[in-house]
């Protein structure tokens, strides 16, 4: 039986939603956070529950195929980036299967996703980041992140997610507040003056904007500062204060005060201008969320002709980016100042077909349904929660769009979802996994719905292979034959040193020829996450692994 600090051998067999690997010990599942799948490791008993466990590893004694160099030097204790210890084309296997399982087992729907869409960058892509500010056991400073599940801050202004600027950018306010003397907030106490700062990039303006979250009313000293920012960062273009005294954990409060330049800062979103202020949504990974919304969009399948309803639609981006391709769009928003941003968005493009309506997504389909609209389209974008059931029977009953676009941050419920509204007479066509949150544990999904007939190109054929011989096929196929299908299903091509390559790494045997590039004295090439994953694909459907 296992107790607390024993020392036992384990081999690490899966990995949870949580990004915690998981291994059996006498039966006992035990849980390790910073595990990959293959792992042989020495683990230390920390907790031990009824049916399970809790570890934390002491020695990798055979190190997982899919670990990677962590850089960060304190990634296992901020725990936000709780798969950067596995390559990324592994992390991206991962995602893809969380979703496969969630539809799996939540939804009962046995479809296989297409090839997750992997992030256009895996570091520096956040454009939005908020720090607690805090002192230290020795009475300095410090900025940076939470520890998980504890509000104990763990030092770092210089994240791999964020810009690097936004380190520099941290570093002068940190000396800012030592210099001047500024007290920062203390939780239990509920005194002292700066909580958290927030900072805001527009990617593609190169605007910048800094927010001081407050435990007040004014920032001593605030011309100072503004002085040594904008001298030292040109691309600032607004210096704000949020004002929050109310003793809670929600980070920013409602009332901001510009200090410097502009209330907001601008970027482009699928083409269209966006302006940002500190209560704004806006994604995270901007090139990311352009990919996830093309995919959207594809789904959707645009003909120019189409009534398009976005529920859950926030600022408006999703809908406003597909405003050129459609009839006509409706937004529904709860949040207030949202749904004025959306209709101030769609203004300043010149979007003179699209209406926004302030209210919950439930309701609105209701009162909308009940007079007589019948979207061609749908799209949901719900928060993790997911949609209410009353909305998805609204949808699927009394409105019967021809498509539904689900896009989800939360696998589970989404597939949870997706079978509502097949218990209302739709089906799941499409489903896609994107991530947009590398390191993390976290992925996007989208969802295509229908209740059409099926067309001539989506006939399914059934057939028996009992009669048919085909073990004389299966783990045979030529380097052109792995590249054709690659190109055919994926799009894309793939060298012969690639496939080598991939190969080599699940312990197939190739030629020293296919090891090496065709250029004398040049580094060898390595294979790109996207192209890892298809030529894995490609291996699955010759056999050959």
């Amino acid at each position: 039986m296992l107790r607390k600090n024993d020392l036992i051998s384990l081999t690490i067999t899966d990995i949870t939603n949580e990004a915690s690997g998981v291994g059996r010990y006498d039966g006992i599942a035990v849980f390790v956070p910073g595990s990959a799948v293959g792992d042989q490791l020495k683990v230390r008993i920390v907790k031990v529950l009824k049916n399970y466990a809790y570890g934390i590893i002491e020695t990798i004694l055979k190190p997982s195929a899919d670990r990677a160099e962590d850089v960060c030097p304190v990634s296992r204790q901020c725990g936000g980036c709780s798969l950067r210890h596995i390559s990324y084309a592994a992390e991206c296997r991962i995602k893809q299967n969380w979703v496969t399982e969630h539809f799996r087992r939540i939804g009962k729907i046995d479809l296989a996703p297409l090839p997750i869409q992997p992030s256009p960058a895996q570091n520096a892509y956040r454009n939005k980041a908020q720090y607690p500010v805090r002192l230290g056991p020795d009475g300095k400073i410090q900025i940076g992140f939470f520890a998980p599940r504890s509000h104990r801050v763990i030092e770092n202004c210089f994240c791999d997610l964020q810009p690097p600027f936004f380190g520099e950018v941290l570093t002068l306010i940190q000396d800012f507040l030592e210099q001047y003397r500024i007290s920062v907030y203390d939780e239990q106490s509920h005194q002292g003056l700066v909580r958290h700062l927030f900072l805001r990039w527009g990617e593609k303006t190169g605007e910048v904007m800094v927010c001081l979250i407050i435990n007040g009313q004014q920032l001593p000293y605030a011309d100072a500062l503004i002085e040594k920012l904008t001298a030292a960062f040109p691309h600032i273009v607004s210096i704000q204060l949020n004002c929050n005294t109310a003793k809670t954990n929600v980070i920013l409060g409602r009332d901001c005060r510009v200090l410097y330049g502009k209330p907001t800062i601008s970027d482009i979103l699928c083409g269209v201008k966006v302006e940002l202020s500190p209560l704004s949504f806006y994604q995270v990974n901007r090139s990311g969320a352009e990919k996830l919304y093309r995919i959207a969009a594809d789904f959707a399948g645009l003909t120019g002709k189409e009534l398009l309803l976005d529920l859950y639609c926030g600022a408006g981006t999703i809908g406003l980016s597909m405003a050129h391709r459609v009839r006509e769009v409706i937004g529904v928003e709860i949040v207030k100042e949202a749904v004025e941003n959306a209709k101030e968005n769609a203004q300043r493009n010149d979007i003179h077909n699209a209406r926004f309506l302030c209210d919950d997504a439930a309701g609105a389909a209701k009162t909308l349904a009940e007079e007589g609209l019948h979207p061609d389209i749908v799209v949901l974008d719900p928060p993790r929660k997911g949609c209410d059931a009353a909305l998805l029977e609204t949808i699927g009953q009394q409105m019967s769009p021809e498509r539904i676009v689900m896009i989800s941050c939360n696998s589970a419920t989404a597939a949870r979802d997706a079978a509502i509204l097949c218990q209302n007479g739709y089906r799941v066509v499409k489903l896609q996994a994107v991530d947009m949150f590398p390191r993390t544990a976290h992925v996007e999904t989208v969802v295509l719905l229908s209740k059409g007939e099926l067309s001539s190109r989506n006939i399914r054929v059934e057939f028996s292979l009992e009669d048919m011989d085909i073990t004389s096929l299966r783990g045979k196929a030529t380097y052109d034959q792995i590249k054709g299908y690659i190109e055919e299903r994926f799009g894309m091509k793939v060298s012969t040193l690639y496939i080598s390559q991939i190969k080599r790494k699940c312990g197939l045997e190739v030629g020293e020829s296919y090891n090496k590039s065709k250029n004398e004295d040049s580094k060898v090439p390595v294979c790109p996450p996207e192209k890892e994953m298809a030529i894995m694909d490609a291996l699955k459907h010759f056999g050959i692994i």
